[in-house]
């Protein structure tokens, strides 16, 4: 019988790229989610009945328990940006993470993979940062032999961030962001997976591997990049970050007056985590370690961003025709 990898969040942004690659690989993958009827689209990347989703309560040892039953490895998927709540950043990203390898552990699982963050740090200001550092001890504790990946930024055509500042800059002049300054090291979202793939097969020896593209730049030449591709011209704003508290203060009202109904386009903890580069730091085992060439920015951007240009999949077709000799 083929192995079985059960993924937690296998159904996310990252998730859906290692079970993907492991459907390839042949393997049978179990996709632990909150809501299985919202991750049906991973079933065609394996043959009938090769990927199922399943529900799992990342907060419960029964159903953390159950959808790793019989599993050769586990993948931890699952992270948070909220600070409240039941599944906030300490339940999720730290009580969460070790129970996964708590109970990976008691029932034998071979491998364990958790996808971290660069950042990751109990002395950070942030409290997501502080969680993440939790998170791997956690894991260390009760799994030694885990492989930890810690990605920087991850982008890719369902990405939360060059999506999000690009549909941004469709309604207005001005593109304002926090911490323009700031330095990032974006990585491709099948990168990660690659990564995940390898500490899966046992490919990657046990450690923790900080995961960069091969391009580093600021916040806001990443924006002009952006809009380079995009074809909009817009005045890159930057907010101070005393500013940009108050302004975190006020969303945050609103979304408590709301009752959650109006998300904050930003928080406090965020404010704090764009204070500090988020970059693959010295001498820190990456991609190359582990084989894998990182895919660059320029490759793959124009490749989803295309929709935001002002004439959209057109674009292109303009472009030839003004250079039509008539």
């Amino acid at each position: 019988m083929s192995k079985l990898v059960t993924i937690y969040g296998g159904s996310g942004f990252v998730g859906r790229y290692i079970a993907r690659r492991m459907a390839k690989q042949g393997w049978r993958v179990r996709v632990a989610v909150r809501n299985p009827n919202e991750a049906m689209f991973v079933k065609p990347y394996g043959v009938v009945g090769q990927v199922e989703p399943v529900f799992c309560n990342i907060r419960d040892d029964a159903s953390v328990r159950h959808v790793m039953s019989g599993a050769d490895a586990v993948v931890n998927c699952v992270g948070t940006f909220d600070a409240r709540g039941k599944n906030n950043f300490e339940a999720v990203q730290n009580e969460g993470a070790t129970r996964i390898a708590r109970l990976a552990s008691e029932e034998g699982v071979g491998r364990l993979v958790h996808i971290s963050a660069i950042g990751a740090d109990a002395e950070s200001a942030s409290e997501y940062a502080r969680s993440k550092a939790a998170g791997e001890a956690g894991i260390l504790s009760n799994f030694a032999s885990a492989v930890i990946l810690r990605p920087s930024i991850v982008f890719g055509p369902e990405d939360g961030f060059f999506n999000r500042f690009a549909e941004m800059a469709r309604l207005g002049p001005v593109l304002p962001v926090v911490g323009a300054e700031t330095r990032f090291q974006p990585v491709f979202v099948d990168d990660v997976a690659a990564a995940a793939e390898a500490g899966i097969l046992g490919r990657a020896a046990p450690g923790i591997y900080e995961l960069g593209g091969p391009e580093t730049a600021t916040f806001r030449e990443l924006m002009t990049q952006m809009l380079e591709i995009i074809r909009r011209r817009r005045l890159i704003l930057n907010m101070p970050f005393w500013f940009a508290r108050i302004m975190a203060g006020l969303f945050r009202v609103g979304n408590i007056l709301s009752l959650g109904i109006v998300k904050a386009p930003i928080t406090a903890d965020q404010v704090e985590s764009l204070k500090v580069d988020n970059v693959v730091a010295d001498g820190a085992l990456g991609l190359p370690d582990l084989g894998i060439t990182p895919t660059s920015m320029e490759a793959v951007l124009p490749e989803y961003l295309w929709r935001f240009r002002p004439s959209g999949q057109y674009a292109e077709i303009k472009d030839s025709a003004r250079n039509l000799k008539t």
